[in-house]
């Protein structure tokens, strides 16, 4: 295994109508299809299921990467129940783009909560297939290696009767009061 390893993964959400009036569907992610083939066209969705009020599509094909700095994350993640796979997707803002965009895939749930902060993406985990797992697990006791805690010292804080942290200018230091 190298220090980098990727495995291919079908992305597929979920739209469901909604009664609002300033959206007509909700979208979110629901599963991955390890080894997918990639779509030839990113507007060629392949519908999966469909129920009564919605429709679950593979819309795309990423790369699963993993990264040995980020094996604290996966080790995280697996000691979850279930462990995810965190999908990341954009919203499409040109008219000749879908609603919804694949962006990322990760095992890394730090990773992940990154992309939550700015609220523009839709984040959400998917269970992870145990082959997956196995995959990851494999990975993690390979790369791993445990980083030593390491406390910091507390600065001393800021004490006005003290004195402030400039210097004296000369004036003060000679007494020299000339003008």
């Amino acid at each position: 295994m190298k220090a980098n390893d990727q495995l291919s993964m079908g992305i597929i959400v979920e739209r469901r109508d909604l009664d609002n009036r300033w959206e007509d569907y909700s979208w979110h992610p629901v599963a991955i299809i390890p080894g997918a083939a990639e779509l030839e066209n990113a507007m060629d969705w392949r519908l999966m299921r469909e129920g009564e009020g919605w429709s679950q599509f593979h819309i795309g094909t990423l790369a699963l990467e993993l990264f040995r700095g980020e094996t604290e994350g996966y080790r995280s993640n697996l000691s979850s129940s279930p462990p995810q796979i965190y999908v990341v997707l954009s919203r499409g803002e040109e008219a000749d783009e879908p609603d919804v965009v694949p962006f990322l895939i990760t095992a890394c749930p730090y990773e992940a909560e990154s992309y939550m902060e700015s609220g523009e993406e839709i984040v959400e985990g998917v269970v992870m297939p145990p082959e997956i797992a196995s995959w990851i697990e494999a990975f993690v006791e390979e790369h791993h290696v445990d980083q030593p805690f390491k406390k910091r010292k507390q600065k001393k804080a800021y004490d006005p009767r003290k004195g402030g942290f400039a210097k004296k200018s000369r004036v003060q230091e000679n007494g020299d009061d000339r003008g």
